[in-house]
């Protein structure tokens, strides 16, 4: 299980340093009703990076695994595509950086997240967790390593969980910081959100630059 969760850290990292989603939760945190809107959107976002693991872990068992020591053509194809998803939209954030001294646009529904209640910030962080094109080629390379690392029904569901935890952290610790430090919370906050806001593009493009490195380099040593 230890094994199967530090091959998944990378994995991991890639979805908790997802700049949209702390930007979104942070401005949640600053709105009227932060509390309730920064839970339900920590919610959101955990299930959702549950559900897509556990959809992904679960299509894995379909795949022949094959012995310790046999070729896995079939696994090694499906890793490798992935990996070269990863870098593709790794390619794509960085010809979507903004130009120097330029402003960096953040997507329309940020506007609009004052206006939110509970329910629909809880969607949208399930959304942006489990609908995101990143985060599914993420997950499902996750989901794959999972559902291949030959575990008990316990240790596969323990191992989502840690693995979905992980994930959320950059989520819970605003989260968490802003419920039981709000005053120093509004101001480290908001200077994160911006650093952000500028560097999304580098942080994305370099993030799924190794993991897609790495989920290739897998696919290649499955052959």
């Amino acid at each position: 299980m230890l094994e199967i969760i530090g091959a998944t850290l990378t994995n991991a990292t890639a979805i908790a340093v997802s700049p949209i989603p702390i930007i979104a939760v942070i401005l949640m945190l600053m709105s009227p009703r932060s509390t309730r809107m920064g839970l339900a959107f920590l919610v959101g976002w955990f299930v959702g990076i549950v559900v897509a693991t556990t959809v992904f872990t679960l299509l894995a068992g379909v795949i022949p695994a094959g012995g310790s020591g046999d070729s896995r053509p079939i696994l090694g194809t499906i890793q490798i595509v992935l990996g070269l998803g990863l870098l593709l939209l790794g390619w794509r954030q960085w010809r979507s950086r903004p130009a120097p001294g330029e402003t960096p646009e953040l997507p329309a529904w940020m506007s609009k997240i004052d206006q939110m209640r509970a329910l629909p910030a809880a969607g949208l962080a399930f959304a942006l967790a489990a609908v995101n094109p990143k985060n599914l080629l993420v997950a499902a390379a996750a989901g794959t390593e999972i559902g291949h690392g030959g575990l008990d029904a316990g240790a596969l569901i323990a191992t989502i969980l840690v693995f979905s935890v992980i994930a959320a952290l950059s989520v819970l610790v605003p989260v968490l910081f802003a419920l039981f430090a709000p005053q120093t919370a509004a101001k480290a906050l908001a200077g994160i959100r911006a650093w952000l806001t500028v560097n999304n593009s580098v942080i994305m493009t370099v993030l799924l630059a190794i993991l897609g490195a790495n989920v290739i380099g897998k696919g290649l040593g499955a052959f």
